[in-house]
Parts: structure tokens; C-alpha cells; sequence
């Protein structure tokens, strides 16, 4: 399916198809961003050719969501649920009709800023037993005041306990080299593309610990 440019209110869009499962081919409504449209389809793809299987019945959560595209790519693939986390109003909004299109009733979208909202998120999963897959987006720290973007994101996964936790998967600046150990969470692999990375965390086993 061709990417198509359009217009939601003052904020530039483009169509991009989710890739597989239950929702293939349905289009998600994606704001214009300064990540090439090509480096973030093939890393969307390489992400979900590493979940796999692993990721039916398990809940998703996208944190620093954008328009949602993950969580929707997660849950065509059998994600039990997921939330999706967005402070900018404009992308929030495009989330959400992205959300109610697509997949109704299967992500709660939240509204605001993810360093706050992450914990309501975690208290429920924590409530429900539930070992979840987290991915983290956060802006690009070249941007204007996101200079310690990735200090804080650390402190998130640190949060993060084994019990909780499939596996962690942060996308950052290649440029960026993150720690083999966060927390309870060890690097796992990276994967590169282009300016982008994908790091995977899996919980450090007890005989690691």
C-alpha cells in the first residue's frame, strides 16, 4: 500500500499499513517527523520479526507513543492489549482516532506526559500479575530541551521489576550508547538502522543477579 500525504487539522500526516496479523493492510495515520518514513518501516518490521510469537496473549506497552503504530502492529499480532502514552495534543488526538479506526477497546490511550503516566500504567499491570513488552521511543535528545531525555527514560526502566517484564525494547540514537545493565534488566542484542537503534532487554535471571 502506497504511503499517502494528508492533512489532520494544521498537522502534516502520511498513511503507512500495518504490516501483519488481524489489522494487515489497514492504514495508520503517522505525523510527519523527522525519522525517515523507510528507516522507521524497516525497523517496525525487524522489531516484530524478533517478537515473533512470543508476543500472543501478552499486554503491550508503547511508551512516548507518537500515533500508535507499535501497539497497533502489536496487538494485529496477538498482544492481549496494550496503552499507548502521548503528551503532544495534536499526535495524541491522531493516536486516538488511529485507535478507535482500528483496534477499539483493545489500547487505552493516555494522554500526557509519559514520565508521569508510566506509574498508573505499571500500578495495573503490577494489580493484574502481568508480565508485559514495553517499548520505548523517546524524542531525539538533538532536540530542544530533550537533553537528558534518555537519563530520565533510564530511570523508567530501572522501575521496571523481572516479574513484570517480557522484555524491554528501547529505540534511540545510534549515537547513543546505553548500559549493558538497567536495573533488573540486561542487554539482550541491538539491532542498528541508519541514525536509529532498537536495544532489547530481557530480566536478569536469578543466577545472574
Amino acid at each position: 500500500m502506497a504511503e499517502k500525504r494528508r492533512r489532520k487539522g494544521r498537522m502534516k500526516t502520511y498513511a503507512a499499513p500495518i504490516i501483519a496479523g488481524e489489522f494487515k493492510g489497514k492504514a495508520v495515520e503517522i505525523p510527519s517527523v523527522a525519522t525517515t518514513r523507510s528507516s522507521k518501516a524497516i525497523l517496525r518490521e525487524s522489531l516484530f520479526n524478533t517478537l515473533q510469537f512470543d508476543l500472543m496473549g501478552k499486554p503491550f506497552v508503547e511508551v512516548f507513543a507518537g500515533s500508535g503504530s507499535v501497539a497497533l502492529e502489536a496487538v494485529s499480532r496477538g498482544a492481549s492489549r496494550a496503552w499507548c502514552m502521548e503528551r503532544n495534543r495534536e499526535v495524541y488526538d491522531i493516536l486516538r482516532s488511529n485507535v478507535e479506526r482500528i483496534a477499539p477497546g483493545r489500547i487505552e490511550t493516555v494522554w500526557g506526559d509519559s514520565f508521569v503516566e508510566f506509574e498508573r500504567v505499571y500500578r495495573e499491570l503490577e494489580a493484574g500479575g502481568e508480565r508485559a513488552y514495553f517499548y520505548f521511543d523517546p524524542p531525539f535528545a538533538i532536540r530542544e530541551g530533550m537533553e537528558e531525555i534518555y537519563q530520565r527514560t533510564l530511570k523508567l526502566l530501572e522501575r521496571i521489576a523481572p516479574q513484570q517484564c517480557e522484555m524491554a525494547i528501547v529505540e534511540h540514537m545510534t549515537s547513543v550508547d546505553l548500559p549493558e545493565r538497567i536495573g533488573a534488566l540486561k542487554l539482550h542484542k541491538k539491532r542498528r538502522f541508519g541514525k536509529s537503534t532498537l536495544s532489547y532487554y530481557r530480566p536478569v535471571e536469578p543466577d545472574e543477579a
